[in-house]
């Protein structure tokens, strides 16, 4: 009997019919993961997500109907029920676009010309719970964005103040996170364990109230614990 854990389950949302296919043909090639379903509009892949239960959803932005920013709004923003982790990929660059992606709820950004091996990491990645943007990326927008941003749930007290719950070490995982490290990186850095950063990201979020670690790096930016020049 095996181990392994059930394949993280994904959802292609794009309007063009070949690169769905491209996308599909990638994953499904993967052991862990498996394609439950496609859609070719916002609409539809609203839809689809409700029905399908996905884990991940891979999202463009541009599309008929619905766009990919507002499909994301309602599928893992602060309204949504049991969200599943949304990963924008889109040909365009551009900083709004990374600013309202994050602010609807997506948990990762890619371009479309990343290689096929970024974009399979990237699904793992925001499956984990775990942001999708370099460090140089996150230093420089979200920094930049920081000040526009609020916490999805106004009806709970200041996310500012609620850092107080928080241990010495636990400030410095927050820290590391918003510097855009990796698990791996920050358990480096303060000479532990993989697994004991992962029990600090655990305890951050909880403490906070936040979904993931996109909304940890925004927090702390915001609150002055890091900045866009650190």
């Amino acid at each position: 009997m095996s181990d392994a854990p059930p394949p993280i389950r994904v959802l292609v949302c794009d309007d063009q019919e070949l690169v769905r296919t491209g996308y599909v043909t990638i994953f499904s090639a993967q052991p862990d993961l498996e394609v439950v379903g496609e859609a070719e509009n916002g609409h539809a892949a609203v839809q689809a997500a409700r029905r399908l239960r996905p884990d991940v959803v891979v999202m463009d932005i541009r599309m008929p109907l619905l766009d990919g920013i507002e499909a994301t709004r309602i599928l893992a923003g602060p309204d949504a029920v049991a969200p599943p982790k949304v990963l924008v990929v889109t040909t365009f660059n551009v900083d709004a676009h990374v600013y309202d992606a994050f602010r609807a709820g997506a948990s990762g950004f890619l371009l479309k010309d990343s290689p096929p091996a970024e974009l399979v990491g990237g699904i793992r990645t925001v499956a984990r719970g775990e942001a999708l943007l370099s460090p140089a990326v996150t230093r420089h927008l979200i920094g930049h964005f920081a000040e526009r941003l609020r916490p999805a749930d106004t009806s709970r007290p200041a996310r500012e103040e609620a850092v107080s719950a928080l241990t010495v070490r636990e400030l410095e995982a927050l820290r590391l996170i918003a510097e855009g490290l990796s698990n791996a990186e920050i358990a480096t850095a303060m000479f532990i364990t993989p697994e004991t950063v992962k029990t600090y990201v655990s305890r951050i979020l909880t403490k906070l109230g936040l979904r993931d670690r996109v909304q940890a790096v925004v927090l702390a930016h915001r609150i002055g614990l890091v900045s866009a020049t650190s």
